[in-house]
């Protein structure tokens, strides 16, 4: 059945009782969950939880109205929201309001830089929900978990520790939707983007895709308010699809782009030999590892037909000129991309797992690893043992002399 037919069969009887609670004004909950709540009609009331002074002052003096620049494969267009109430939880009356807030709330979600932010400080992410829960007069409460960890939302549900006598479901995402925030004035000149806010020189800039995978909501009676999102039972298996295709192909192409000493991502698109790289190890090595590893769930992305079209529809999203990628923010944090459990390794070792050698894959990872090298200041010639020392916390890894061999032959 369609997702978004199995939500409207619902008894949803509580569907103009929504009430939104966000934590973090970022693009993804700036230009993907406020926004589809928005624009739903289903929510009396979007709140927003953020710690920036700035941006909250912004939002209030601008009466809760603010824009999302969304880049098309044609241009860019600008989406605005209205009604959004922005409280800072370091501020004593904020943080009592966001608290009130979050105990009516039938949606929460976090969209932090990590799940390392859930129990910060004495006003933490947790705790404030904790609270909200422990008041709560909401019929049902959905947390959605929108960092990007692939287990975000059991981690929340530890941090908080408190069930409720109401129906609470965490719930898991696989967001992948690019976006990024402009922080330089003459780059929002030279894009012609518009500024969240008046009195706030940010842009948000983000694609024009919402095709987001969510953990199933199972609450008898209960319908999520924002009905755009696809439903899974289990999201792990399209949760790897993004971290060992659309992240990993992602860094594959920022590397390789340096390597040649591009300057933004759309340039790659006109260099037919690292397009080549990229598509290979995508549908042939990301691919057909996956289709391997989930045939037997019977879902059209883990087909050939289907992941061919996934890669070819991502590689032109990620070199699309107007999203204005550029290969440093693509590249950056190489320490964690070339991790041993991350986009790079990760793939590569899933790859040897289902019987499949990524060698296009590995090339990638040598023009990540030589990209490390130069971004850590050290001797030119480190080898590649060396490196990745500095880059692996195990001198365990599985596979680790079979990558390591993948390694040398993609450098010559």
């Amino acid at each position: 059945m369609d997702p978004l037919m199995a939500n409207s069969s619902r008894d949803d009887r509580t569907m103009n009782e929504h009430l939104f609670a966000g934590f973090g004004f970022g693009p993804i909950q700036s230009g993907l969950f406020a926004a589809e709540a928005f624009k739903s009609g289903r929510f009396k009331r979007i709140v927003i939880a953020e710690v920036d002074p700035m941006l909250v002052g912004a939002l209030r003096a601008n009466h809760g109205r603010y824009v999302v620049n969304v880049a098309s494969f044609d241009g860019i267009r600008t989406k605005r929201i209205d009604g959004i109430e922005c409280f800072n939880p370091a501020v004593e009356q904020d943080r009592r309001e966001l608290v009130n807030a979050l105990s009516q709330a039938t949606e929460i979600v976090t969209a932090l830089p990590s799940v390392d932010f859930y129990d910060r400080g004495s006003t933490s992410v947790a705790s404030l929900i904790r609270q909200g829960l422990q008041h709560s007069t909401a019929h049902a409460t959905l947390i959605y978990a929108a960092e990007n960890n692939n287990h975000a939302a059991g981690i929340l549900e530890d941090k908080v520790r408190f069930r409720p006598d109401h129906p609470v479901q965490y719930l898991n995402t696989v967001i992948g939707k690019m976006s990024q925030v402009v922080t330089d004035k003459n780059e929002i000149v030279e894009k012609h983007l518009t500024p969240i806010a008046p009195g706030i020189d940010r842009a948000f800039l983000v694609e024009e895709f919402n095709r987001i995978y969510v953990t199933q909501c199972t609450i008898p009676g209960f319908g999520p308010g924002i009905p755009v999102f696809i439903e899974k039972t289990d999201v792990l298996p399209f949760e790897e699809a993004k971290l060992y295709g659309h992240n990993a192909i992602h860094a594959l192409l920022a590397y390789l782009a340096a390597q040649k000493g591009y300057t933004k991502m759309a340039e790659v698109e006109h260099d037919a030999e690292v397009m080549q790289i990229a598509r290979d190890a995508f549908i042939h090595e990301s691919g057909q590892a996956l289709i391997k590893k989930y045939a037997h769930l019977h879902e059209d992305l883990f087909t050939p037909a289907g992941y061919r079209a996934f890669a070819e529809d991502l590689l032109k999203r990620m070199t699309n000129p107007w999203l204005a990628d550029t290969v440093e923010r693509a590249a950056r944090d190489p320490r964690r991309k070339l991790a041993e459990n991350d986009r790079l390794f990760g793939t590569m070792r899933l790859c040897l797992e289902q019987g499949v050698e990524p060698s296009n894959m590995a090339k990638g990872a040598a023009a990540g690893i030589a990209y490390f090298i130069r971004q850590a200041g050290l001797a030119a010639d480190t080898s590649y043992e060396q490196a990745l020392r500095l880059l692996w916390t195990t001198d365990s890894v599985p596979f680790q002399t079979e990558l390591t061999r993948l390694l040398r032959k993609a450098r010559s």
